[in-house]
């Protein structure tokens, strides 16, 4: 195999928390009436961020559930804990013609695959490069002059019998505010594999858009069933929003 990088593609832009954000960082103490859960912070300036980490683990996650590439396995335990994994490189399907299957492929040209799992794979790099992402300028001046850079929320269990708030007192939880914005970098590398000019990574570019607006529809970080993690991608090139706009992810 033969491989040569032709372009780095740039998809930048802001993303729009709609809702509060908890993406945890762990807390080694618990103080009396203090934050239960905090969020990730820059050590330096004490500043709420995204990891791209968790940007990236969210949208492989979501893109390999809408393409049917998730395998149900039974640990080998005691208990029988049924968990969910993603396909590793060497248990990928087969075509017809007996060649790995084309959309399991393309997630592990996008996102990578671990050197145990490796197997055969002979793809070249990861294509898909997330940035952690920051608060944008005007979002954090705004912040600040609130005193807002985050938010606690207080949350209680409810005994589903009674329809009471349950024992174990309040449980405090640091969000980030909706409204807030983080500015996002993703880098995409278009590959020449054996003089294709990039036909393949051009044309599996629409599976990364295809998880970002999955993204959309979910949620990222912590607690999305109870209404957390809802954003917003804003794209800065047109042509791109218009693709990512244009997207209809259950009718094909």
């Amino acid at each position: 195999m033969s491989y040569r990088l032709l372009e780095i593609k740039e998809i930048k832009g802001t993303i729009k928390l709609l809702t509060g954000l908890h993406i945890g960082a762990g807390s080694d103490e618990i103080k009396i009436g203090g934050i239960d859960t905090p969020v990730v912070r820059n050590p330096i300036n004490d500043e709420p961020y995204i990891p791209g980490s968790s940007l990236k683990g969210k949208a492989r996650s979501l893109l390999e559930w809408h393409l049917g590439r998730i395998n149900i396995v039974k640990r080998e335990n005691d208990k029988g804990n049924v968990v969910y994994e993603g396909r590793p490189w060497n248990e990928l399907r087969k075509d017809k013609n007996g060649k790995p299957d084309e959309k399991d492929r393309a997630i592990c040209r996008i996102f990578g695959i671990s050197g145990a799992d490796a197997g055969d794979y002979n793809e070249g790099p990861s294509r898909a490069l997330f940035r952690d992402c920051s608060l944008t300028k005007g979002s954090k001046e705004k912040l600040i002059e609130h005193n807002a850079l985050t938010e606690d929320k207080i949350e209680v269990t409810i005994d589903r019998i009674k329809g009471t708030s349950g024992g174990g007192g309040p449980r405090h939880m640091e969000r980030v505010p909706a409204g807030a914005k983080f500015d996002f970098v993703i880098h995409y590398k278009i590959m020449d594999i054996n003089g294709d000019n990039g036909e393949v990574d051009r044309k599996n570019f629409k599976y990364l858009l295809r998880a970002l607006k999955l993204l959309e529809m979910d949620a990222l970080g912590g607690c999305g069933s109870r209404g957390y993690g809802r954003i917003k991608f804003e794209f800065e090139d047109p042509e791109i929003k218009a693709q990512f706009n244009d997207l209809k992810l259950f009718e094909d």
